[in-house]
Formats: C-alpha cells, sequence, structure tokens
C-alpha cells in the first residue's frame, strides 16, 4: 500500500498529471520551484548598459547640452524616451526567457509562453512608436479608435480567432502535440498560431487505421469556441479503448476463448502500462468522478451475432498512436493460439460464414 501511495505522489509531481487533477476538481500538490539555469548574460548585460547610455543622452538632453539641434530639440527628446523604453521592454522580456520560461521542464508551455511574450512586447513596441510619432496622445487615440471600429468590421473572423488562440491556451483543450478531433478534422497537432491551428492528418476515408495520411489541416482557432474538441491525449489518462472481434460457433469452448484471448492481450499491453493504470485509477479517487470504473486490464465479452455466429470481443488499453499496430500484433497472435485448438476454437469457413 505504501508503494501505491508513493507513486501516486510521484505522478502528482508531474505537470500534467497536475493540471488535469485541477481540471477535474481534484486536490494536488504545489509546483516545485524551478531550477534557474541563467542564459545569454551576455545579451542582459548588452541591454543594461544601452539603458544607462540611453538615460545619459536623455539627461543631457535635460540639461540643454543639446540646445544646437533647434526645433527638432523635442522630436529627438521623445525618440530617446521611446529608444529607453523599448530597450527596457525588450531587457524584461529576455529576462523573463532565461530566468522564468527556458527553466521550464514542458516544451509545449515554454512555446505558448514564447509566444505571449512576444506578442506582449510587439503591442508594447507599437504603443511607444505611436508615442513617438504623435506628441498628443489624444489625437493619436481618437484617431486609432476610429480605425479600430473600421477594421472591427473587416476583421471580425481574425479577432475571434485570436480569441479563441487566448481561450486555448487558458483552458488548454488542446496544445501541441496532442491528437484531437475537431469538426471534421482530425490530426496531431504540430502547431498552435495566434489566428490558426495546424493538424498532421490520420485516418480518413482513405484509410482504415489511424496511421497519419501525410497531409496537414489547417483551421481559424475560433472554431475551439463553438465545436466540441476530441482529445485522445488527456495527460491523466494517456489510452483508449479498443477491441478486436472474432465470430466463432456455438459449440467452442468460450471459456478456452476468453482466457486465450485476455492472455494474449495482457502480454502486449504490458504489466507497465496496467500499474500506471492502477496508479491513475487511485488519483481518479481524489475527483468527483471517483466511481467511475476503471479496468487495467483487457476485458472479454460475447455477443450474439446477426447471423449463426457468437462474437467473441477482447477490449483492451493502448496508446492512441500505436492503436493500429498493436491491433495487427495482437490479431496474428490470438489467431496463432485460437488455431492450435481446432476442437475447442471452431471459426466461419467459407460459404458457411
Amino acid at each position: 500500500m505504501d508503494s501505491k501511495h508513493a507513486k501516486v505522489e510521484e505522478l502528482k509531481k508531474d505537470e500534467d498529471v497536475r493540471r488535469a487533477l485541477e481540471q477535474t476538481g481534484g486536490t494536488s500538490t504545489s509546483k516545485p520551484v524551478p531550477e534557474i539555469r541563467p542564459q545569454h548574460k551576455l545579451g542582459i548585460v548588452t541591454y543594461f548598459a544601452l539603458l544607462i547610455v540611453g538615460g545619459g543622452i536623455y539627461y543631457l538632453f535635460r540639461l540643454r547640452f543639446f540646445d544646437f539641434t533647434g526645433e527638432y530639440n523635442a522630436l529627438l527628446q521623445r525618440v530617446t524616451l521611446g529608444s529607453i523604453a523599448i530597450v527596457l521592454s525588450l531587457a524584461v522580456a529576455k529576462i523573463v526567457r532565461v530566468f522564468l520560461i527556458e527553466p521550464l521542464e514542458n516544451p509545449v508551455v515554454r512555446f505558448n509562453l514564447n509566444r505571449v511574450t512576444n506578442l506582449f512586447v510587439g503591442l508594447g513596441i507599437f504603443f511607444i512608436a505611436l508615442s513617438i510619432i504623435f506628441a498628443n496622445w489624444y489625437p493619436a487615440f481618437v484617431s486609432l479608435g476610429l480605425i479600430s471600429v473600421v477594421l472591427g468590421f473587416a476583421l471580425q473572423t481574425p479577432i475571434t480567432s485570436f480569441i479563441g488562440w487566448i481561450y486555448i491556451l487558458v483552458k488548454m483543450p488542446y496544445r501541441v502535440g496532442d491528437r484531437i478531433v475537431i469538426g471534421e478534422a482530425a490530426g496531431d497537432v504540430i502547431d498552435v498560431a495566434y489566428l490558426d491551428t495546424t493538424l498532421w492528418e490520420f485516418g480518413g476515408k482513405h484509410l482504415s487505421t489511424d496511421h497519419p495520411r501525410g497531409r496537414i489541416i489547417k483551421f481559424p482557432n475560433s472554431k475551439v469556441l463553438n465545436t466540441a474538441v476530441f482529445n485522445y491525449s488527456w495527460s491523466l489518462f494517456p489510452y483508449i479503448w479498443n477491441d478486436i472481434k472474432f465470430q466463432i460457433a456455438y459449440q467452442s469452448d468460450l471459456e478456452f476463448v476468453a482466457r486465450v484471448l485476455r492472455e494474449v492481450a495482457e502480454e502486449e499491453v504490458g504489466e507497465a502500462m496496467m500499474e500506471r493504470v492502477r496508479t491513475y485509477r487511485e488519483l481518479l479517487q481524489q475527483t468527483p468522478v471517483d466511481e467511475l470504473e476503471v479496468n487495467e486490464r483487457p476485458v472479454v465479452v460475447f455477443r450474439v451475432g446477426d447471423n449463426t455466429w457468437i462474437e467473441a470481443i477482447v477490449r483492451y488499453l493502448v496508446e492512441p498512436r500505436r492503436s493500429g499496430e498493436v491491433k495487427t500484433r495482437l490479431i496474428k497472435k490470438m489467431l496463432s493460439r485460437l488455431n492450435q485448438e481446432p476442437a475447442k476454437v471452431m471459426f466461419p469457413k467459407s460459404d458457411l460464414r
């Protein structure tokens, strides 16, 4: 029991599992303080050196050291002050990346935070440039407001897609690396940009398995606001149930068939995966869905078919991206084992099927 508890606590330390638990209402431990690995120190020092130089130049302007510039003096002061503000913005962004973003172990989180940082820096530089060009902020904001009203109607879809991007970052219905289905699109997420998402398509009408098709799909981020997202890569339970059906005669030894199918599936799935599922089940007990039954071992059920045969169905857990190759191996092994006992297992033959 202690070992199980230790494994649960170890999984809780995983960032993805902790986030999934929080989304389901479960408890989680506090996030450990990441180890800071300072890099690009030369760049940070350069930014601070530029700030000192810029501050010195602006101070000289205030002391009227550059009065010979005449009517351009006010403009040069704004340019100097704006340059200081731009360098300061870049320096802050550099510090955030080096000391807060890069120490993070999750590459997806680093990717998203870098995108957000670039966005804020770009907006900051844009408004600083406006302050340099327009000495009076009021006419600038009035003009910008009128332009925004006009552009708001023309750019309604891109704006909605940008809001969708923010929603994706905050709520995380999917992220880079996840396998999802949204609307008619199905694939692995390879990029989440400000306005659209790119998928590497899998499956489809030309393939009977979930293998990649070699095509990419792009759709606007606004789609996530009004379309259901099916995510196959949920961190708390990154597996799906798959099944294989065999048609056998009523005279077959059902106990023998069930035992063979279960043993072969367990050999393929592996004890490591079953142990992990048991641990996830322990985690689920701390959430509002604690009564949800999650079987870590393959399950065999029998059903009466539409014809004169019994359907033997084995259900097992598998990682979504390995479903095709695992099913192929299981079918080969199961048929090999079942065909060794023709007296106990009778399959459909030719026109009798």
